[in-house]
């Protein structure tokens, strides 16, 4: 939710929706400088100092709309990057020239000021430059939240860190982006588990999309698919210990996926075995659109995407113990307020049967 790119009307009819709960996926605020020339502007330079992340914080808290949807209902929030700094792992910089004691000085200002300013227990209290942000929080038995980091713990990302075709990194056995005790963590939850949906709520796609249309096959290096290994581990372990209905919950690529999962992406007829909705974002990326030739070739080159488009929205889901419901909420400008809310597609999945039907 990128406060210069424009209104979060999106959080204003999320507060008008009476929802149980909100689930933010990270980038929450942006530390980037301010720039002229857009919808609104950020105060400063780009974020560095302690001081300089609560007054990001505190100018994001002055908008009415993201009052009103704190207010609505308990959130549920987990980091990406630019709490901290674009595309950091770990204590690496995506920028040259930068340390690893001048990033994790960063990082813990940033930590200070995002458990200061967003709706966690006591137990988050970060020490220095390292903060337990991952954690579950069950709903009764009707759904388990894994609510992950892939940012703290991972490793650099390989191939320079682009949407590329893949090198040797994206292979490498030891990347991770949980980290040992993270992954270990997790797996046991869900075997332990006794709800009816297991829900991992984190940040960056697991779905193995080929970004590019044309001959060339690349992916992100920042996502799960630049994590070969780690991504079928874990898939392969929903899979072989049959975990009940594991959804995977979204945000960072400022687009909005639904994607129907599996071990080995390249097996045209391999049945899914998990479900991700991949919710846009309120702002990143300013108005959207929700149809081009672009999101026509990747849905074309990508039979596991069952939905994509690029409009600013939201993802609001309707569980019970039968179903799992996603309406994929869109607003057609961030760049004037006030603009209407529609349903742009319905996708249901059923108790026990992994993949989402169009409604």
């Amino acid at each position: 939710q990128h406060y210069e790119s424009g209104y979060f009307t999106s959080l204003r009819h999320m507060a008008d929706e009476n929802l149980d709960l909100v689930a933010h996926l990270g980038d929450y605020i942006y530390e980037g400088k301010g720039l002229d020339g857009r919808t609104r502007k950020h105060a400063g330079a780009e974020i560095m100092t302690l001081e300089d992340y609560r007054q990001r914080h505190a100018q994001y808290k002055t908008d009415l709309d993201l009052q009103a949807a704190h207010h609505a209902c308990p959130w549920l929030v987990t980091w990406d990057d630019h709490e901290v700094d674009n595309n950091y792992a770990d204590a690496i910089s995506e920028e040259a020239g930068v340390s690893a004691d001048e990033l994790l000085t960063r990082r813990a200002h940033a930590y200070q000021a995002y458990f200061e300013h967003m709706p966690l227990r006591w137990a988050a209290k970060p020490v220095g430059h390292d903060m337990q942000l991952y954690r579950a929080v069950p709903y009764g038995r009707l759904a388990d939240f894994a609510v992950l980091d892939t940012r703290q713990y991972r490793t650099d990302q390989p191939c320079g860190d682009r949407t590329s075709v893949a090198c040797d990194g994206v292979f490498d056995p030891k990347a991770t982006l949980l980290g040992d005790t993270q992954e270990q963590w997790l797996m046991q939850r869900l075997r332990r588990s006794p709800a009816i949906w297991n829900v991992l709520a984190q940040q960056i796609m697991f779905g193995r999309a080929d970004r590019d249309t044309g001959p060339d096959v690349t992916w992100s290096m920042d996502q799960w698919s630049g994590y070969d290994v780690a991504r079928k581990r874990l898939l392969k372990f929903l899979e072989d210990e049959r975990i009940r209905n594991p959804v995977v919950l979204t945000g960072d690529i400022h687009s909005n996926w639904v994607n129907d999962l599996k071990v080995d992406f390249d097996d045209d007829k391999a049945p899914a075995m998990a479900t991700e909705f991949v919710g846009t974002s309120i702002t990143s990326g300013g108005d959207g659109v929700e149809m081009d030739d672009n999101i026509k070739g990747i849905l074309a080159q990508n039979p596991f995407v069952r939905f994509y488009n690029k409009e600013r929205g939201y993802v609001s889901c309707t569980v019970t113990p039968s179903e799992w419901r996603a309406d994929y909420q869109a607003v057609e400008k961030v760049s004037e307020k006030g603009a209407p809310r529609i349903t742009r597609a319905s996708f249901v999945v059923q108790d026990g049967k992994a993949g989402a039907q169009r409604t």
